[in-house]
């Protein structure tokens, strides 16, 4: 028999949003059926990768039928999806084809794992995490919710990121590090130590340059 087609809803409509629409036109069993915006109505006057652009508010009579992923790379996106949570639409998990997750690690709903990602055995992804291009994630890693992992990111074996936290493109956090709620880990940078909550560190090695963030 075969597998029903999935509806899928891209929240967000910016240029990381047309990158996930390109991931899902590669998945079988995956259709995607539109964008939705929550900020500037006037998008919605306008088609999108020649699909529509819903504004929030019809996302209530679309949740019966549809599924949506969350297209923002701020980790404030938990705002939007909580928007879209309140219709009760569920979440899919995309993962693009050339990606490899060890079947001995988990992914949360809502989650999206990009192209060249490579997963560990023994990590769990919370939900809403975005893994991009070419990221790597070591065993015995936990990734909390809402997570930006930026493209070529290296994050070792045994590590810890709290919720929220953004790791910038091609950082390097070295084994049995954690990394607090919301912080940032700038691109290029080498993580050697713990990272404290709601700061922003750089360099090599990596040192707190801004204090009292809210993330990023």
């Amino acid at each position: 028999m075969k597998q029903a087609e999935l509806k899928c809803l891209i929240l967000g409509t910016r240029t990381l949003a047309v990158e996930i629409a390109d991931i899902i036109s590669e998945l079988p069993n995956v259709q995607l059926a539109g964008f939705v915006e929550n900020m500037e109505q006037q998008k919605c006057e306008k088609t999108l990768e020649n699909l529509p652009v819903y504004w929030i508010d019809d996302a209530a009579k679309l949740s019966k039928t549809h599924c949506a992923v969350c297209a923002l790379a701020t980790t404030h996106r938990k705002r939007f999806i909580e928007q879209v949570s309140a219709f009760n639409m569920p979440f899919a998990t995309i993962v693009h084809p050339t990606a490899r997750i060890s079947a001995k690690s988990s992914l949360g709903e809502g989650t999206i794992v990009s192209a060249g990602v490579i997963i560990g055995a023994y990590t769990n992804i919370g939900r809403h995490v975005i893994i991009n291009r070419g990221a790597l994630i070591g065993h015995h890693t936990k990734i909390s919710n809402y997570v930006t992992i930026q493209p070529g990111a290296n994050i070792a074996g045994l590590c810890n990121i709290a919720e929220g936290a953004y790791i910038g493109m091609g950082a390097i956090v070295l084994d049995r590090i954690s990394i607090g709620t919301h912080s940032i880990i700038g691109a290029g940078a080498v993580v050697t130590k713990d990272v404290p909550d709601n700061v922003q560190v750089i360099g090599i090695p990596a040192k707190i340059v801004k204090e009292n963030i809210e993330g990023k």
